[in-house]
């Protein structure tokens, strides 16, 4: 690894934690994950205090109270989808200014008219930013799963399908954040790129949802996947191979936007290293 690339590194982890972004988004996450399942049983406890209200007028929320605050494995479940919905939006929302944010600033020019090669530019970017995303999913998912230990007198949560169920998350949030990265490098236009993400992020699973694509094989999907597989089942039986499909997809899917990122660079470079002088 060239010094350039080895003082890009420094530079975007530097930006990324002195700027305490890294902190509020991993309070942001962390704390939602703990929060969800709280939030679900305190609302079946809700429930269950006006059964008699619903009794009167004649609803039965038995079913209701049952499934919100008897069984763990539907809290972490909806916990662990919401990653790549809450979490994403404010993930996306703190790297704006690394997503293209210092071109509006021109931050760039002097560090590009001094040599700066841009695969030092962006290959830190697509480093460091998706890594923290699947890191802060993976230890979502886990704080998820201990809140709703503590809270549910039932725990039927396995383990196994936490790992890989906050794993997909993961790559959910490294998924979206490197076509943010793209979008902005290549536009300078980091805002637009994020609204364009969190929109997809927010639509796309359910538009596919509903029109019953499957959630294999499409990397847009893989927030509802994850929730599937902690489900254990619950939107069908899911099977490895296709899940490490799905994962391989949203890696190539990955691979080619950073090539597409490295391209736009490249194609909006000015080259005024010459010596010539116009009149």
């Amino acid at each position: 690894m060239s010094m350039q690339t080895k003082a890009s590194f420094k530079k975007e982890l530097l930006a990324f934690f002195r700027t305490n972004k890294f902190l509020i988004i991993a309070i942001v996450i962390i704390g939602w994950s703990i929060l969800s399942p709280l939030l679900l049983v305190g609302m079946g406890a809700l429930i269950n205090a006006m059964s008699p209200l619903y009794d009167e007028m004649g609803m039965d929320v038995s079913t209701m109270t049952d499934i919100l605050g008897g069984s763990a494995n539907m809290a972490v479940s909806s916990a662990v989808t919401d990653l790549a919905g809450t979490g994403l939006i404010v993930f996306i929302l703190l790297i704006n200014s690394f997503a293209g944010g210092e071109q509006k600033k021109r931050a760039t020019i002097i560090p590009r008219s001094s040599g700066l090669r841009t695969f030092s530019y962006i290959f830190p970017k697509f480093i460091i930013y998706p890594l923290a995303g699947f890191a802060l999913a993976v230890i979502g998912a886990f704080a998820s799963w201990g809140t709703a230990v503590l809270a549910y007198e039932i725990n039927d949560v396995s383990l196994t399908g936490v790992l890989v169920g906050g794993a997909l998350a993961g790559v959910c949030l490294m998924f979206y954040t490197c076509c943010h990265l793209t979008m902005g490098t290549a536009t300078g236009k980091a805002g637009m790129s994020a609204a364009v993400c969190i929109v997809a992020a927010l639509l796309l699973p359910n538009i596919f949802a509903a029109l019953g694509s499957d959630l294999v094989y499409n990397p847009f999907t893989l927030n509802i996947l994850a929730g599937s597989v902690v489900a254990e089942g619950a939107l069908g039986e899911v099977q490895p191979l296709d899940i490490a499909m799905t994962v391989a997809i949203a890696f190539a899917i990955m691979v080619i936007v950073y090539f597409i990122a490295i391209f736009a660079q490249n194609a909006k470079k000015v080259d005024n290293t010459g010596n010539e002088t116009r009149l």
